[in-house]
């Protein structure tokens, strides 16, 4: 493993940003809360149109791509297969739905809006509905959708165009080579930062909660002191993980949570009213979808709330500032999705575990509320946020047991969420390497711990909030240009796609050195061996694709030919400023058509396999088969699709083709 891998022109920038904003609240420390008040208005007042408009406009888009003709794009070469079966994929999606703002918010926001609802009378079931519906709406698609917008970018750009998995990448349609300078380094600059001031948030909101829960069970004082303490040993149980590995860490930590978290929410399911929860969730539901218009663009113009900045405001710039972290998380394990699988998948998995989430523990809250508690749990939860959930658990059988349980999720939570973001983090600022050193994921690590300590001695909560709102506004800029690199690229496969579909070699010249139609009808029932189409790929397209080489090179351009392990046989021609021109031809098969339930039965590779000499292009789209292609007609071919190239390349301003990063790894053979 390299001794470092950071980008320093990416890495110092960032740290020096992030240590700035910090060191405001620490060395003023007895204006820091009037200051962090003072701009946090400022940020909603100006901007708050903004950050509400820029969410609307990622969710439309999110739509868009899933509904057109660009959700058939796959995160890959056209024949690419997925990394993960499909239900361990949403399974897998369904974990990034969870974290430390489900366990904070659950009981506490359905409560709060509740008691002080921003339009309804409080403590009436219009205010109960008008909580869950609000509710809903803060932890719906709107968030995923963010996160859909930087997860579909890092994915596409990543897996079709060979780009590094960094939010740069995405600019390619606007800066081309550019992506690679200052403009390209200021980007992900705001994504760290972005990313650094999100998870601290989520960190301080987690020790809150893990304090408050303490004094719970054990009456361990709430004071700033210990809660810095609680960051410290978290910190280092993070550490621990980002030592001992990816697979061991993560995802251990991981799935354990996921159980745990799975059984707390089926304790207060069957606890709970369950039959009135299940009624509920569907009229939850039914109203999100009947109030979504409504409420993504109401910014209460005409009669001014400081609500709408607490809560609406403050969530939107909070999904902002994840964006890169699920949003890496979520391209990780997309790869060989089409776009339209990865936005359905990503918009309404975590989101519908989400509702359910919020019904059981939201619904049951108020239902306690209204009824045993006599309004005891709005006054407990308005007066101590952190302790909502430990209060509400007293309300239901073994509460000592599930409380401990709550501190429990908390905490590893608390852990997952700094390994992963610091391995998110140390990846951008490594320029999209993710084999990097320990000490750097390790620095990262206690840059966020440190960041969530110092903000909570400077300004407390507040101080959290309004450094998430400040980093989060230029990335939201960055996202809406995510959106439209996207939109760019995504027309320019299209019409790259559309160009191949008449690019299938013409039947007439394929058969016309065959001879008869009797011929030509046993070469199509005749179904190659792999073994014949490596011999054709030897023998007839190496040497023609080697003749074109030679020409190419007397004719003063860089090109390159050559064989793969794999048997594929390729010709590569450099270009600058656009994608280079890629010929290639590689032996595939398929499963034979199976004609007995036996055969269907077999495993995937006992099964009889029919073999093609298929062809491969730079931009991963979808190749022919040329088997038994005479020379001259596979010569043919090969001078079209070059021809082809030539004149798409011509017309750049409206079309997009990308270079390899590595010239050592040509598209297609790796």
């Amino acid at each position: 493993m390299p001794v470092s891998t950071i980008r320093s022109s990416v890495f110092f920038p960032a740290s020096a940003i992030i240590a700035s904003l910090v060191l405001v609240g620490v060395v003023f420390p007895s204006g820091a809360e009037w200051a962090f008040g003072a701009v946090q208005a400022f940020v909603i007042e100006t901007f708050g149109w903004f950050y509400l408009l820029s969410v609307g406009i990622l969710l439309f888009a999110a739509l868009y791509f899933a509904l057109s003709r660009f959700g058939d794009l796959r995160l890959g070469p056209d024949d690419a297969e997925p990394d993960y079966p499909y239900l361990s994929w949403l399974a897998m999606l369904f974990a990034a739905g969870m974290g430390i703002g489900l366990m904070f918010y659950a009981v506490a926001e359905p409560i709060l809006h509740y008691s002080v609802p921003p339009d309804e009378a409080p403590h009436t079931f219009a205010a109960a509905r008008e909580a869950m519906s609000i509710t809903f709406f803060h932890w719906g698609i709107h968030a995923w959708s963010v996160y859909a917008i930087v997860g579909l970018s890092l994915a596409y750009f990543a897996y079709r165009y060979n780009l590094p998995l960094t939010v740069r990448s995405g600019f390619y349609p606007f800066l081309r080579e550019r992506i690679h300078g200052r403009f390209g380094d200021a980007v992900d600059v705001f994504a760290i930062c972005g990313t650094v001031f999100g998870i601290a948030t989520s960190l301080g909101l987690g020790v809150l909660q893990i304090n408050a829960g303490l004094n719970y069970l054990l009456g361990v004082p709430q004071t700033v002191w210990i809660q810095v303490a609680i960051i410290a040993g978290v910190m280092a149980a993070a550490t621990l993980s980002v030592v001992s590995g990816l697979d061991t860490g993560i995802r251990r930590l991981s799935e354990g949570n996921l159980i745990l978290a799975t059984v707390l929410l089926l304790f207060v399911l069957v606890m709970g009213p369950t039959e009135f929860l299940l009624r509920a969730f569907v009229q939850n539901t039914g109203t999100y979808i009947n109030d979504i218009v409504h409420r993504t663009f109401t910014l209460y113009a005409y009669e001014p709330k400081s609500w709408i900045g607490d809560w609406t405001l403050f969530y939107w710039a909070w999904w902002v500032s994840w964006s890169p972290f699920v949003g890496m998380f979520i391209a990780r394990i997309s790869r060989g999705r089409t776009v339209r699988e990865f936005i359905c998948g990503v918009l309404f998995v975590p989101s519908t575990f989400t509702f359910l989430w919020m019904t059981v523990f939201g619904n049951t809250a108020i239902s306690l509320d209204m009824n045993v508690a006599h309004g005891a749990l709005s006054r407990v939860v308005g007066e101590n946020l952190p302790i909502a959930l430990f209060q509400f658990l007293e309300y239901l059988p073994l509460s000592g047991i599930t409380s401990a349980l709550g501190v429990l999720l908390v905490g590893v939570f608390f852990v997952t969420s700094a390994d992963s973001g610091s391995m998110v983090v140390d990846t951008l600022a490594s320029g999209g390497n993710d084999d990097t050193p320990v000490w750097q994921r390790i620095y990262w690590c206690a840059v966020q711990g440190l960041t969530a300590s110092l903000l909570l001695l400077a300004g407390g909560l507040v101080a959290l909030q309004t450094m998430t709102l400040i980093s989060a506004l230029p990335f939201a800029v960055v996202l809406l240009l995510l959106a439209l690199g996207l939109l760019k690229g995504m027309r320019a496969d299209m019409a790259r796609a559309d160009e191949h579909l008449q690019a299938q070699p013409a039947v007439p010249a394929v058969f016309g050195h065959i001879g008869n139609w009797q011929a030509r009808l046993g070469a199509i029932l005749h179904e190659p061996t792999k073994r014949e189409v490596s011999a054709f790929i030897e023998a007839t397209v190496r040497p023609v694709l080697g003749e074109v080489c030679e020409e190419l090179l007397r004719r003063g351009l860089s090109a390159q030919v050559g064989t793969t392990e794999e048997g594929q046989a390729w010709l590569n021609v450099d270009a600058e400023g656009t994608r280079n021109f890629l010929y290639a031809v590689e032996p595939v098969s398929r499963p034979a058509m199976a004609f007995s339930a036996g055969e269907v039965s077999r495993p995937k590779e006992r099964r009889s396999r029919i073999w093609a000499a298929r062809t491969v292009f730079s931009d991963g789209s979808r190749g022919y088969d040329v088997m038994d292609l005479p020379r001259a007609d596979l010569l043919a071919d090969v001078l079209a699709q070059f021809e082809r190239y030539q004149i798409l390349t011509r017309s750049q301003s409206t079309q997009l083709y990308v270079n390899a990063p590595d010239p050592d790894v040509l598209p297609g053979t790796s």
